[in-house]
């Protein structure tokens, strides 16, 4: 009779784990059902990118330009323009959304991205004066510059926000990265006004497009998007432990200082490249990591396989939108960005939930 309290003791426990991890079970279940339907969306806005533009162009004759047959100007142009296009916009989506991503998780702002924190400001400037000074008219010397003013800009900004007995506080980020911004913004937008040459060279560039990306810059931009990409993900447990506090995060064993450098890495491979390639481009990296969370939660492996699946498809989707309508002319995607992303932004500023994550 002696045995029969302690079995049920034993037992207990092992009763308990069960609804628990049944539990979690569906919620990864629920995540997984989401990331298909995300993925699947974003086949759909890549094959509508292919078939939409100044005129509709027949499925059959993408499939054969995609598989190389035919040789008609239709042909030529999926092969030339579009399918070039639609892959940038595949490559800077993700790096835009990922770069966003990791800013919030460092610094635990929900309202950071690249722009606001002035990153973006940082690589444009830098392209422009590397147009002025020093006679840069090729993608892939964008990109040097671009890497350096992104890596300007965050090290700047984080300088300025940690500064005093608080340390980095969000509205502390927030606030340095939109005045650095500003600046930055401010001599970029008079050195291409007062020169002729640097505003010829920069006028589509600087709204953001993703038709200037010329097919040569896909290697190149694959290549650091991959890289900042990989790096990102393999920050993701960090990440969750930098998002508990920092007493918390070291006391679970995670390096803060490694984090946050590889963080600035990761942001300036993904932010430098995508806005060398695209310029400059706002709100993506805002909205889209707040929409991956509301689905998934605070888990940042799970947000930043839906940022990966999600961004590009807000950015190829805007391009779309872009392209038709004001068809045959097409605004540029940064525009088309902007008017979505600054209503999302005031009412992200409302909220009261809005100040942590």
């Amino acid at each position: 009779m002696s045995l029969t309290p302690t079995a049920s003791k034993a037992a207990t426990p092992e009763a308990s784990r069960v609804p628990a991890d049944d539990g979690l079970m569906r919620v990864n279940s629920r995540r997984t059902a989401g990331a298909v339907a995300a993925l699947l969306l974003l086949a759909l806005i890549v094959a509508g990118s292919l078939l939409l533009g100044s005129r509709e162009v027949n499925p059959v004759i993408i499939i054969e330009a995609l598989t190389g047959q035919g040789s008609t100007p239709d042909h030529a142009a999926i092969i030339d323009f579009r399918a070039p296009r639609t892959a940038a916009g595949l490559l800077v989506g993700i790096a835009l959304g990922l770069s966003g991503a990791l800013i919030q998780a460092l610094t635990r702002n929900p309202l950071a991205d690249p722009g606001i924190l002035g990153v973006n400001s940082g690589a444009a400037f830098a392209v422009v004066m590397g147009v002025a000074f020093f006679g840069a008219r090729e993608m892939g010397q964008f990109v040097l510059f671009s890497f350096a003013g992104a890596l300007l800009a965050v090290s700047v900004v984080y300088f300025l926000g940690s500064r005093g007995r608080s340390g980095g506080t969000p509205i502390k980020l927030t606030l340095a990265g939109i005045a650095f911004g500003a600046v930055l913004s401010g001599i970029t937008q008079g050195f291409t006004l007062l020169d002729e040459t640097t505003f010829n060279a920069m006028r589509f560039w600087g709204a953001g497009s993703l038709a200037a990306t010329p097919a040569g810059a896909l290697g190149w931009l694959s290549a650091c998007v991959g890289a900042g990409t990989l790096i990102a993900l393999l920050l993701s447990r960090s990440l969750n432990a930098t998002a508990l506090g920092d007493d918390h995060a070291a006391a679970m064993g995670a390096s803060l200082g490694r984090t946050r450098v590889w963080v600035v890495i990761a942001v300036t491979l993904l932010c430098g490249a995508a806005t060398a390639a695209a310029g400059p481009i706002g709100f993506v990296g805002l909205m889209v990591p707040h929409i991956a969370r509301w689905i998934v939660g605070p888990d940042q492996r799970w947000i930043l396989l839906y940022t990966i699946l999600l961004a590009p498809s807000l950015l190829i989707g805007s391009d779309i939108v872009g392209r038709l309508v004001i068809r045959p002319d097409e605004l540029q995607v940064g525009i088309v960005t902007a008017f979505i992303g600054a209503p999302v932004l005031i009412w992200l500023v409302r909220r009261k939930s809005a100040s942590t994550l």
